[in-house]
């Protein structure tokens, strides 16, 4: 059911306008900050950055509510529908996306106060001295604008223009570590992003020429059994794969989230790779469920088992904070791929299995934003990342290691996380479809991240509490520790939000409202 229009509080306001709101928010801003100036030098920047944040997750929030109040929201862009014009659209599964970003973007803003607010003192450390800040917050929200505005997006087309904005904002904030080898990484980034575009493109052109639309919507209604479809299908989800860093695409993400400055790292790692899955699960499911098959859902369920046990390997071989974390991503990626095997569409268990598949992201995204910032709080008390002499560190950054237990125990999937409850539904799943064996690699998967994220606990605690000798311990700035702790927080508490998800979810799925969730509603 779509509704556009809806009264509040008895006046004659198109709640649908709320949709425009978080896309223009982070635009005004990006605007607004370049104007202003550089971070740390002028206060009103940064402030200006967190006010955003705060309209950012208000108005999805106010989405949100509409369209658990109402149902489906819709809002045409100057008054044309489609398929003349573009639309934005907002079910349950953008509520919860758009939710996810505005809370882990509103604590990267604020890690990012502190972490630009002392140029002279925390910028300015071996590991981050040659850092341009002042052009994060207008790429920052550029890219944040982006981000909603695909979440938003209700045509195939307009997924792309968004897409690639996000991509590109994202590639100028790795520009600013200012290294060698952030910009070789942002360069090779470039080259990855622009052939995944061409795929997707591709298939956007087979679609628009057998359908005459691009309406997601429209195409839900017609798109049927067809070697057109099944064409498009596969173009479009190289291009996505490729963006999305799977195995063995893969190639370019370690060292671009590594390299770069650690509240960009952990926007990449958290919501960037995010947008291009989320465009891939949309259309797998609301569009081309008719041509897909067992054997062919196995390819991107093949890549993901791979990935979850290459990446888990090479985070344990990894000596430095930032590269274990960013190899960790690789391998929590393939666990969303496994999706495309476990669910099958019509079931009932399919729909639990999709529910708790998009807990799993955003768990993850949660979790994995908080270790980013760890290891910038880290790399600037010992001015270092390196995994071996991170004790002087621990006894300095007590807090800021709590968070890092924290997030590691929702990364392991550990009750009652969100991440438990997305990877319990899997191993079901996997057994009811008769594919024990992803069941075995979700395991494997959570004993490989248990191997590797032990490693920071062991090197905090169990050797010697002794400083570096070359570079003395510095203080760290309050905010960005309390960012690091918040998220870690919510991460392990999001499994206690499970039920009110699932039933968020549920509206505008591609399954049937099950009775027990519109109880709930």
């Amino acid at each position: 059911m779509d509704i556009s229009q809806a009264s509040i509080a008895g006046v004659g306001f198109d709640a649908s306008v709320w949709l425009v709101v978080p896309i223009f928010i982070p635009l005004l801003t990006a605007i607004l900050t370049y104007v202003i100036g550089n971070p740390g030098k002028n206060i009103t920047s940064d402030w200006l950055g967190v006010v955003a944040s705060a309209g950012v997750l208000i108005s999805t929030c106010m989405i949100s509510n509409s369209v658990w109040q109402n149902g489906v929201q819709s809002h045409a862009m100057g008054h044309w529908s489609p398929p003349l014009g573009i639309s934005l659209r907002a079910d349950g599964l953008t509520c919860v996306m758009l939710l996810m970003s505005a809370i882990v973007g509103g604590f990267i803003s604020i890690y990012a106060v502190g972490y630009f607010g002392q140029t002279a003192d925390f910028i300015k450390t071996a590991a981050q001295r040659n850092v341009n800040s002042s052009l994060f917050w207008p790429l920052w929200m550029l890219l944040w604008s982006a981000l909603n505005g695909l979440f938003l997006s209700g045509d195939v087309f307009n997924l792309y223009v968004t897409l690639e904005l996000l991509t590109l904002a994202a590639i100028g904030l790795i520009i600013l570590a200012g290294t060698k080898m952030a910009v070789q990484a942002s360069l090779r980034y470039l080259l990855v992003a622009l052939a995944g575009s061409l795929f997707y493109l591709a298939g956007v052109t087979l679609l628009y020429g057998e359908y005459g639309t691009l309406d997601v919507v429209s195409l839900g209604q017609q798109v049927g059994v067809s070697d057109a479809s099944r064409a498009a299908l596969l173009l479009m989800m190289i291009g996505l794969m490729l963006k999305t860093a799977l195995f063995p695409f893969h190639f370019w993400l370690p060292p671009a989230h590594s390299s770069a400055p650690a509240p960009v790292s952990a926007l990449l790692s958290a919501l960037v790779v995010k947008a291009s899955f989320y465009i891939l699960f949309r259309l797998w499911f609301d569009l081309f469920s008719p041509d897909v098959s067992l054997p062919f859902a196995m390819l991107p369920a093949t890549l993901g088992a791979t990935a979850i046990v290459w990446g888990g390997l090479l985070a344990i071989k990894a000596d430095r904070l930032k590269t274990m974390v960013a190899y960790s991503t690789v391998s929590q990626i393939g666990y969303l791929f496994l999706l495309f095997a476990l669910i099958r569409h019509g079931a009932d268990e399919g729909f639990q299995t999709w529910c708790g598949g998009v807990l799993f992201a955003v768990s993850h995204a949660f979790a994995k934003a908080s270790l980013f910032l760890a290891a910038g709080v880290i790399m600037h008390v010992a001015g270092h990342d390196r995994i071996a002499d991170l004790s002087a560190a621990a006894r300095q950054l007590p807090l800021t290691f709590f968070g890092i237990g924290l997030a590691s125990i929702s990364l392991l999937g550990l009750p009652p996380t969100a991440s438990f409850v997305g990877k319990w539904m899997m191993i079901q799943a996997a057994i009811d479809c008769g594919l024990p064996v992803l069941a075995m690699v979700i395991v494997l998967g959570g004993l490989l991240a248990a191997m590797y994220l032990f490693r920071i606990i062991a090197a905090a605690f169990t050797q010697p509490m002794e400083a570096t000798p070359e570079v003395a311990l510095r203080p760290a700035p309050r905010l960005t520790e309390q960012a690091v702790i918040g998220l870690a927080i919510l991460s392990v508490l999001l499994g206690l939000a499970s039920a009110p998800a699932f039933s968020l979810l549920a509206i505008g799925s591609p399954w049937d409202v099950p009775l027990v969730m519109e109880a709930d509603r």
